[in-house]
């Protein structure tokens, strides 16, 4: 009966490594289809592919985890691999933060420059310049939003 008891414990370790693997797998195809439809652009999904990759190698070579957590002086692999996950959200976190910081910036600099376009379009469409055009050096419009002639 003790014989049993390492069978079923071996056999409950490669369960759970063989759904490790495949649903690693599964991820870097799904990573790889959406570069593929354009849906991920490649400088994200070089970031989701190595994270995939590095989940394979973990999920496939079994001695890596306690080497990591051995090398690391953590006692427990699964600590060792909660405080990786947890190591890699904050990297993520920090890259997908400047990216939105670095995009916000651009967002605004279009809008103004969308804004000064469309009060030069309005100006010409006037045919030349307006009447208050130091008001709107300094900001305070004078003409009508919709581009329409003023009526009196």
């Amino acid at each position: 009966m003790t014989g049993a008891v390492p069978i079923l414990a071996e056999g409950l370790g490669q369960t759970p490594q063989r759904i490790a693997v495949v649903a690693t797998l599964l991820f870097l195809g799904l990573v790889i289809e959406l570069v593929r439809r354009r849906r991920l652009v490649e400088r994200y999904a070089l970031l989701w592919i190595s994270a995939s990759l590095v989940l394979v190698i973990l999920a496939v070579w079994n001695g890596a985890l306690n080497w990591i957590a051995d090398t690391l002086g953590i006692l427990s692999p699964p600590n060792a691999l909660f405080l990786i996950g947890v190591g890699a959200l904050f990297v993520l976190a920090l890259h997908f933060s400047v990216a939105f910081s670095r995009l916000s910036e651009e967002t605004k600099i279009l809008a103004q420059e969308v804004a000064r376009l469309d009060r030069e379009q309005r100006r010409i469409r006037k045919g030349g310049a307006l009447a208050g055009e130091e008001d709107v050096m300094i900001g305070i419009e004078t003409t009508p939003r919709n581009g329409d002639a003023e009526q009196g």
